[in-house]
């Protein structure tokens, strides 16, 4: 399937949040409690969607099916990244994660760190990313990853 990556508009915040609560119940619920999956979707609503589109700079994937994805970087930091569980696997977390290195090293910034889910970890891992530490809140694990981005060289 080809996707657009493009930054995320305001009227993106409903498919963003639907992409996001159908990711956490159908692919993070195998790793994940029902309790921690129903409180980590209550930060997904359409409406805390459209808060987090003022503080983060968002990307969507975008297909023939609509939005299929979504990915942001916050700082140094990589969050929500999330696929509609029916187009996982096929190189769209992949697309979205470049579209975010690519502007983290516009803003010359030297490494991302990305608080990863258990259900995220081998995929993050195989983007270059390393384990740090884990995180708890309650019962939901979370693992700290870490990676140095390679800068281009002045007059490359």
């Amino acid at each position: 399937m080809k996707v657009t990556i493009r930054p995320a508009t305001s009227n993106d915040a409903d498919d963003i949040s639907r992409i996001v609560i159908a990711a956490l119940r159908e692919t993070n619920a195998k790793d994940y409690s029902e309790a921690v999956i129903a409180r980590v979707e209550q930060g997904f609503s359409p409406v805390s969607v459209f808060e987090l589109l003022t503080k983060r700079l968002v990307f969507v994937a975008e297909g023939e099916d609509g939005i299929v994805g979504t990915a942001s970087l916050d700082g140094r930091v990589v969050r929500t990244v999330f696929v509609a569980p029916k187009h996982q696997g096929i190189g769209i977390g992949k697309a979205l994660m470049a579209a975010v290195e690519m502007e983290a090293v516009e803003q010359e910034i030297a490494a991302l760190t990305v608080p990863s889910s258990v259900t995220a970890e081998k995929f993050y891992a195989k983007l270059g990313f390393t384990a740090v530490r884990e995180s708890y809140h309650g019962d939901e694990r979370t693992i700290i990853m870490e990676r140095a981005l390679l800068r281009p060289t002045k007059g490359a």
